[in-house]
């Protein structure tokens, strides 16, 4: 009986220690609990620790409640970090996506602008500089801004009770672009990057624009040349 209780807690023990293990890249998940999608983003994690000792992890929670912004909320969690640590910060309710590191010479080994650009493409960056700048210089600061991983799939619209998918596929797509340019910045290669699936879904997030675009432009002239024949009934 003895034995048996012994056996018990010394699996019980080895159980918590996987569930440890298995969570130390996905450091926080409140809203995606999707056992594959985490076993791929530690598997990422852990390839890339290991090649350069800097710590990715990804941080998925609902809300940032109790803290001042997501800054604050990233500062206060990285105090459990002992070792080189970039994060990749998701809140749903609060729709933010940050990436902070807890020592600034991290920064060096890749482009956080570029990761967080809400424009995937050099046409959209365009769109948003003609739409949302407020000066000259905000017009150039926009335009020279483009290459997201994440913003752009997040900002599709997804169909009802698919907006995990959408999360996981933007998270995982960010993650990954961090991952490879600090492994590219340190002179390795991760077997396990995504590589070419990772351009082809910024392809298919650019064709999406540009379709758009073209659409947006053929109802223009639709609706022009409807108007230029129809003049006298406005």
């Amino acid at each position: 009986m003895k034995f048996s209780r012994g056996l018990a807690a010394l699996i019980f023990l080895l159980f918590i220690q996987n569930i440890l293990l298995a969570d130390e890249y996905l450091y926080k998940d409140e809203v995606l609990r999707n056992p594959r999608f985490t076993n791929q983003i530690n598997q990422l994690g852990s390839e890339l620790y290991d090649k350069t000792g800097i710590s990715l992890r990804l941080v998925v929670i609902k809300q940032f409640k109790g803290y001042k912004n997501i800054l604050s909320y990233e500062k206060h969690l990285a105090k459990n970090f002992k070792t080189p640590t970039v994060m990749l910060t998701f809140s749903e309710l609060d729709k933010q996506v940050d990436i902070y590191a807890n020592d600034p010479s991290l920064y060096k080994y890749f482009d956080r602008e570029q990761v967080l650009s809400p424009a995937a493409s050099f046409l959209q960056a365009f769109f948003i500089a003609v739409t949302a700048s407020s000066s000259f210089d905000n017009f150039k600061a926009h335009l020279t801004n483009y290459g997201g991983t994440i913003l752009p799939l997040l900002g599709v619209r997804s169909k009802k009770g698919q907006s995990l998918s959408k999360y996981s596929a933007a998270l995982y797509n960010g993650y990954d672009d961090i991952a490879e340019q600090i492994a590219d910045s340190k002179g390795v290669v991760l077997p396990d990057a995504a590589g070419d699936t990772n351009q082809k879904t910024i392809l298919f997030l650019k064709l999406l624009f540009y379709g758009f675009v073209i659409y947006a432009i053929y109802l223009y002239l639709k609706r022009y040349i409807y108007r230029r024949r129809h003049k006298d009934e406005f």
